[in-house]
């Protein structure tokens, strides 16, 4: 290898690189589990609306729709909320199991439903560390500049060619 970097100082490159995957993914999940602190009933409410979509309206949300069922839906919303007895999970499934899944605006995290949204970004993840590889050995395969003995093996062989004492197959 010409490039300057020997077997052992590439091998030492990796711990690096795997110790900062790991920070990334450890940021990423802290981020995604972080709690705001306490909400207001009115906040948890309109939290719940948000990810809810009007039954009636193309593309809105019941947080964002003006109309009469969006009202009636965030109305029982605020019940449930108030009431104190129901977590949001168990309030959106009620009311998706009354107008049907397609109310629904954020895939639940388990099942299916979370491997949607999960193996798109593996593939990803995968498709660019692949390139990184091919184009590190692209780059690598390139950097190979010949020594001197390979160049008088060349041309001991082009010598052998011209003298006509190659072996045909």
């Amino acid at each position: 290898m010409s490039n300057g970097a020997t077997g052992w100082q590439q091998v030492k490159r990796w711990p690096g690189w795997v110790a900062l995957a790991m920070a990334v993914v450890a940021l990423l999940a802290i981020g995604i589990a972080r709690d705001s602190g306490p909400r207001s009933s009115e906040e948890r409410a309109d939290d719940i609306a948000k990810r809810l979509a009007c039954p009636i309206c193309d593309g809105e949300s019941v947080f964002e729709s003006r109309n009469g069922t969006s009202e009636n839906i965030r109305n029982e919303i605020r019940q449930d909320v108030a009431g104190g007895v129901l977590t949001d999970a168990q309030i959106v499934d009620s009311l998706v199991d009354r107008y049907g899944p397609q109310m629904r605006l954020l895939p639940r995290s388990t099942g299916i439903e979370a491997l949607v949204w999960v193996l798109p970004v593996a593939a990803l993840v995968c498709a660019t560390a692949g390139l990184v590889v091919v184009f590190r050995r692209w780059r690598r395969a390139g950097d190979m500049i010949p020594t001197d003995d390979d160049r008088l093996l060349v041309e001991a062989e082009l010598l052998r060619n011209a003298a006509g004492d190659v072996d045909e197959p």
